[in-house]
């Protein structure tokens, strides 16, 4: 029996050919910019409120938007010059081996996620029915959404671009956003919005780090997809740009929405919209058959991630298990405030982005697939600084379960108000650079001439 030529939908782990990188700027846009349209990104901007006043959750977005993006355009940029995943691509840093941490806490990440996009989808969809029809029915919502974006996923990154932003989202998605944000501005006393103080409780650098952290949560996954674009330009521009429009646009609209619309649970965003009328109603529906794109791509991360570890392993069977996993765990979790998840992302990805992009620049600003595929099993030092750029962030910012932050801040974290973000990064960067030219310089003089 001959044997079938794997498409980009069942694409592994090995380096894309030329073939399938078909994705230019505009089609890396336009899928890193349906990416960014997310309920839960609007969620998270009414977060930064009323701790921050509007100017100033403004100015955080801005920062964290800024900071955030270039670092999701660079690993797009990485990821399209490697032409492998995210995962396999961290194999150069840390090791074969040592690229199974990330990818576990990868899995971690793509699952929870799934499951809070799931959340938000089924419980918009179901305050749209309670609205339309008189009943919720959010569980029948949440295994409709959990099957749908399994289909999205199976078709791979080309197979979504092509058959689902370029036919639908494309069109549905921008009409959806105008109009929502002209119903929060409707009425609105922006002048007196503008002057009110925050309440406090929140520096503007820590609020741009909870938005690092909701960008750079998808760094890791950046080369899941741009490694299918047709150049390193393309993967970075694409990624970069693509993600920051919609990003801040959202992040800005749920800082608006709560305070034009006095929502003091950002949990209630999905029901207030429904209560704007028809259009509205029907904003929100377009927006939530965008928003299933997000548990895609979360569920093809974490199943590609999982091919790291098995790479044996069938990705349609992976695929399959992880949006059945991530279904079932939105239907017996509760939505809860997911803020300190957030942070505990960013401290954990920050400083690992900081890693690869100091030993791929130490490396030439390219990696080789034998950098790739024949590195060695551990390297220790390059790890050392994943964990050190960890721990400062942890020290400067404690955040994460509740158990976790008590330990921490028995260590006498200092009154930090400037961010963590920052000083994580430079720490790994730093310590991994030098680590990287100080291995590649001993390798180099123990080769034979």
């Amino acid at each position: 029996m001959a044997r079938t030529e794997p498409t980009e939908g069942t694409w592994g782990i090995d380096p894309v050919p030329e073939r399938l990188r078909v994705l230019g700027t505009l089609d890396t846009g336009l899928l890193w910019g349906n990416l960014g349209v997310s309920l839960l990104v609007v969620v998270a901007g009414a977060a930064l409120v009323p701790a921050l006043s509007l100017r100033d959750a403004l100015i955080a977005i801005l920062v964290g938007c800024v900071i955030g993006t270039l670092m999701l355009g660079l690993a797009g940029a990485i990821g399209a010059d490697a032409r492998v995943p995210g995962m396999v691509l961290l194999r150069a840093p840390l090791g074969r081996r040592g690229s199974y941490l990330p990818s576990g806490v990868n899995v971690l990440q793509g699952l929870g996620w799934s499951v809070f996009e799931l959340l938000v989808i089924a419980t918009a969809a179901a305050a749209l029915s309670d609205e339309l029809f008189g009943f919720r029915v959010q569980w029948l919502w949440t295994v409709v959404f959990g099957l749908f974006a399994l289909v999205l996923a199976l078709l791979g990154p080309i197979g979504f671009v092509r058959r689902f932003v370029r036919k639908v989202a494309v069109w549905a998605v921008p009409a959806a956003l105008v109009y929502l944000t002209w119903w929060t501005l409707d009425g609105a006393d922006l002048g007196a919005l503008w002057d009110a103080p925050g309440a406090g409780g929140l520096s503007v650098w820590q609020g741009a780090d909870i938005v690092v952290a909701i960008t750079v949560s998808w760094a890791p996954l950046a080369a899941d997809y741009t490694r299918f674009s047709t150049s390193r330009r393309a993967g970075g521009l694409g990624a970069g740009l693509g993600y920051f429009v919609p990003d801040a646009w959202l992040l800005g609209l749920g800082v608006l929405l709560v305070l034009s619309r006095d929502l003091s649970d950002p949990a209630t965003l999905p029901a207030a919209v429904v209560a704007g009328g028809f259009a509205a109603i029907l904003a929100l529906f377009a927006l939530l058959v965008s928003e299933t794109d997000e548990a895609f791509a979360n569920t093809y991360s974490a199943a590609v991630s999982l091919q790291n570890i098995v790479p044996r392993a069938p990705q349609r069977l992976l695929i399959v298990l992880v949006a059945a996993t991530a279904t079932l765990g939105a239907l017996i979790v509760d939505l809860l405030s997911y803020q300190s998840f957030l942070l505990l992302l960013g401290s954990i990805f920050v400083p690992l982005f900081a890693v690869l992009l100091a030993d791929w620049l130490a490396a030439g600003a390219g990696y080789t697939t034998a950098d790739i595929f024949a590195a060695p099993a551990w390297r220790p030092g390059l790890i050392a600084a994943w964990i050190a750029g960890f721990a400062l962030y942890q020290w400067l910012f404690p955040t994460g379960p509740a158990r976790w932050v008590d330990l921490v801040e028995r260590l006498d974290p200092p009154a930090w108000e400037i961010g963590a973000t920052v000083p994580s990064f430079l720490a790994a960067f730093t310590i991994a650079s030098v680590v990287a030219l100080l291995s590649r310089r001993s390798a180099a003089g123990a080769a034979p001439a």
